[in-house]
């Protein structure tokens, strides 16, 4: 019997599709990407905020090249070719564009050293606590689970919210915060049509946060058609998904 991965939908559709026709000339960066991945989408968005030129690579997750192999030993996405020389993980691609690309504006991560320590403890927290309570909430098949994992992303979401100063984290500039956690407010109706989940519930500074960002233009032009996501996130709530993140969580083991 083939993964029940194996059949994910091959190529970004909507917005995402336009955007990855912009992006097929060769560049110094080459980024390789699964459309449907929200770590792909840190990325995605971090180059379309900042208008850095790359070339778009869509990775078949269950037909791996060689060379991406060569790239990524872990055969995962996103990763980047620059200048012949590889990199992976989404938080430090992002991280690393912004020190390759200096001229290339808005930046993500503050300027001064305290805002910028400030930014990734809050980043921390998006991957410790809301990303997990995400997948732990879609990926619970009994009610009394699901209820103490609503409860628990509801308690993340909250946290965060309270030092949001809106419209985005950090007031008016767009950081490495916001970007951190888009992917995943752009997913959230799947645990509201499924779940039980909802925005109002976590509270109205949360529904004015998430509209935000999931309305920033970086964000709307690297999202997919929903109902392509639909078709992998069925998987996740019926808890037979395959991915590396959903094998954790269903572990108990941290999100590699």
């Amino acid at each position: 019997m083939a993964p029940p991965d194996q059949h994910i939908h091959p190529v970004a559709t909507g917005r995402a599709a336009e955007t990855v026709a912009q992006h097929q000339d060769p560049q110094d960066l080459v980024f390789y990407a699964g459309w449907f991945c929200p770590y792909v989408q840190r990325v995605w968005i971090a180059l379309e905020e900042r208008g850095i030129p790359y070339q778009y690579k869509e990775v078949n997750p269950y037909k791996k090249e060689k060379h991406f192999l060569d790239i990524n030993p872990k055969g995962l996405v996103p990763a980047i070719e620059y200048q012949g020389k590889a990199l992976y993980e989404s938080l430090i691609l992002v991280e690393f564009l912004e020190d390759a690309y200096p001229d290339h504006i808005p930046h993500l991560l503050p300027k001064d050293p305290y805002t910028r320590a400030y930014v990734r403890i809050w980043v921390d927290h998006i991957n410790k606590q809301i990303v997990p309570g995400f997948m732990r909430l879609i990926q619970a098949q009994d009610v009394e689970k699901q209820n103490a994992a609503r409860e628990d992303l509801y308690k993340g979401l909250r946290t965060l919210v309270e030092k949001v100063r809106g419209p985005y984290f950090l007031g008016e500039e767009f950081s490495l915060v916001d970007v951190a956690l888009a992917p995943w407010v752009l997913r959230d109706y799947i645990s509201k049509e499924n779940r039980g989940y909802s925005r109002e519930a976590v509270g109205e500074s949360w529904v004015k946060y998430a509209h935000a960002l999931e309305t920033r233009p970086s964000v709307v032009k690297t999202q997919s058609d929903k109902e392509h996501y639909a078709e992998i996130y069925a998987r996740y709530l019926r808890d037979e998904a395959q991915s590396e993140a959903a094998k954790a969580i269903r572990e108990g083991r941290p999100i590699p």
